[in-house]
Parts: C-alpha cells; structure tokens; sequence
C-alpha cells in the first residue's frame, strides 16, 4: 500500500487525504438515520424519540472517534 504513495506526486497525496475529510460527511446522515430508527422501534412518543435518538448519536460518535483514536495510535506505532 505505501509503495503506490511513493511513487506518487505530493499534490496527489494531499488531494486524496483532503478528499478523506470530505468523504466523513457521509457519516451525518447515516448516523442520524440509525439513531431515529433504532429510537423509533423503543418508544412512541416523539420527544422520547428524539432524546433517545441523541443519546444513541452521541454515543455512536463517541465509538467511532475511539476506534479512529486506537486506529491512529497502531499505525503511530508502526
């Protein structure tokens, strides 16, 4: 995997690693519908849904930056 980098231009690198920020808005979305559904199948009243809904994003962007945080610090270690 690093050697396809190594031959690349620098611009071309920071192209795909700009594009790899960009690509972390797809996350919104899903991450909103998830936590709606998953509310939705528990409770039936709306503002429980939504609070629940809150809760179970947050808790899912907290998981994601963890995996990232432990992801990073592997391949710091490297």
């Amino acid at each position: 995997m690093m050697s396809a980098f190594s031959t690349a231009p620098a611009s071309t690198i920071c192209l795909l690693a700009a594009l790899g920020i960009l690509r972390l808005w797809y996350a919104l979305p899903l991450i909103t519908s998830v936590s709606l559904v998953c509310a939705a199948t528990r409770h039936e009243d709306m503002n429980a849904i939504l609070i629940h809904a809150l809760r179970f994003a947050i808790w899912v962007v907290v998981f994601m930056a963890i995996v990232l945080g432990v992801i990073q610090f592997l391949s710091w270690l490297q």
